[in-house]
């Protein structure tokens, strides 16, 4: 049955268009989701060839699954190998996307009804920001990361325009918040040539001039970042945040997985659940060195695998990675899986007692949600940022020597001491809980989160009326 049962002239009509990826997609299909509730019409924008088969199948099943929102599928224009610096298709994609978003005009400009507004990705945000002055209402940016790099993204055109300041420090000091160790600080940000860098810089210029910052966020898990920038101690040039997160699990695709059935037979908080994400490919020393420390843990574990950034390309068997005699060991404690998973019900599961993670946003909220601590292994982007709001909020533990990916060998016995930190601190455990508390009441009746995503649409209930 259509959510839609009544004649409502004051609907909001919401366009969402998210960049390529899971860690982009997913959140805007929550939030197209959390529209839907608010009895919003939702239109989403997509690119008509996306990087990975994962989002092209959860794209279809979202859609089948909600078949009010108007889907609008984006051309974006193919870019040529010799114009850009790096051969990573994400990277690549990101960079189409952000120099098309302005095409998106002729698609929306006939909506019926009319839009209300658009709510974009920060990658696509300067050239969406021309679209809706044109069409005469708000683009909302919806960030998919943390505030803390929210933060840098916004500095990064004084910081590149200075090579001083990203070279001749220890810390980036942006004023009016915490410094952030250079070290967190992702490489290609060090050189203003790279697609990625080049597309944040556009992008970030054009924050000042949306309505407003939509973030998968609460106020309890950042406050001082969060405090500092809406009241302009910070960064004043920018729109208000807008903290409403964590954002409501929706069901992405049908879990058949054969893990939920062995998940229910392990004891409660037993279970390390290792996973770096849809596009972190680790190197096969590290998995080797990954697996042998599982193993000296004597922890039950679920532990999903990638070994290539781009899903159908990762053809290479378990047995081959890993080696049949460590599955042969392990078979009564652990289980390792090369195949998609529902993560967010796997961190939902009574038998999760810790998570091994790379710090992807979405996944640093999920766990806040469950208030499931978390081994935090940053591995690329926004991870370290990530990392240490995770830390200071008192979700989990960081080792800041491990590195980026690929910058060291992290060795067996580094892993199996932060598995057992993870899964025997009690003082831990009891933060994670707190956490987990938090997040509910920020979603729940008359929680901040709430409170902030219901009067966002208020107000263009209200424009809408005028």
């Amino acid at each position: 049955m259509s959510i839609f049962r009544r004649s409502d002239t004051s609907q909001p009509h919401i366009a969402l268009f998210p960049s390529a990826g899971m860690g982009h997609l997913v959140p805007f299909l929550r939030l197209a989701s959390m529209l839907l509730s608010h009895n919003c019409r939702v239109t989403l924008i997509t690119t008509k060839c996306t990087v990975s088969v994962a989002e092209s199948t959860h794209i279809s099943f979202f859609l089948s699954t909600h078949p009010e929102i108007k889907h609008i599928e984006f051309q974006v224009p193919p870019m040529q190998p010799s114009n850009t610096a790096t051969d990573d298709p994400f990277f690549i994609q990101f960079e189409a996307t952000s120099r098309s978003a302005h095409l998106i005009h002729p698609s929306i400009a006939s909506s019926s009804p009319p839009l209300s507004a658009i709510f974009s990705d920060l990658v696509v945000a300067s050239g969406v920001n021309k679209v809706a002055v044109g069409l005469g209402i708000p683009n909302y940016v919806v960030s998919t990361t943390s505030v803390n790099f929210l933060s840098l993204m916004a500095y990064l055109p004084i910081l590149t325009s200075d090579a001083a300041k990203l070279t001749g420090s220890t810390e980036i000091e942006i004023p009016g918040l915490t410094p952030l160790p250079i070290s967190s600080i992702p490489p290609p940000f060090f050189n203003p040539d790279h697609p990625f860098t080049g597309s944040i810089l556009s992008n970030a210029r054009a924050l000042p001039y949306c309505k407003g910052i939509l973030m998968n966020t609460f106020d309890c898990f950042e406050p001082e970042t969060l405090s500092a920038i809406n009241n302009k101690r910070a960064l004043s040039n920018l729109p208000p945040i807008l903290p409403i997160g964590p954002l409501e699990i929706c069901e992405l695709k049908k879990d058949e997985g054969r893990y939920l059935p062995w998940l229910n037979n392990q004891p409660a908080e037993s279970v390390v659940f290792v996973i770096f994400g849809s596009r972190t490919a680790m190197s096969k020393d590290q998995i080797k060195e990954l697996r042998d420390g599982l193993e000296k843990s004597e922890y039950r574990f679920l532990w999903v695998l990638k070994t290539k950034k781009v899903d159908k390309d990762d053809k290479e068997d378990l047995e081959d990675l890993i080696g049949c005699s460590f599955l042969q060991r392990t078979k009564n404690r652990g289980m390792v899986l090369k195949e998609w998973v529902n993560q967010q019900d796997i961190l939902a599961h009574p038998a999760i007692g810790g998570f091994v993670n790379h710090c992807g946003w979405n996944s640093v909220m999920e766990a806040a949600q469950r208030g499931i601590p978390v081994l935090a292994w940053p591995q690329h982007g926004d991870q370290r940022a990530n990392a240490e709001v995770l830390e200071k909020a008192g979700l989990g533990i960081w080792d800041r020597t491990w590195g980026w990916c690929g910058q060291r060998l992290v060795k067996q016995d580094e892993i199996q001491k932060k598995i057992s930190e993870l899964m025997t601190d009690e003082k831990l455990k009891s933060r994670a809980k707190k956490v987990g508390e938090e997040a509910r009441k920020a979603t729940g009746n008359g929680g901040s989160s709430k409170k902030t995503i219901t009067e966002t649409i208020e107000s263009l209930k209200q424009n809408k009326r005028s």
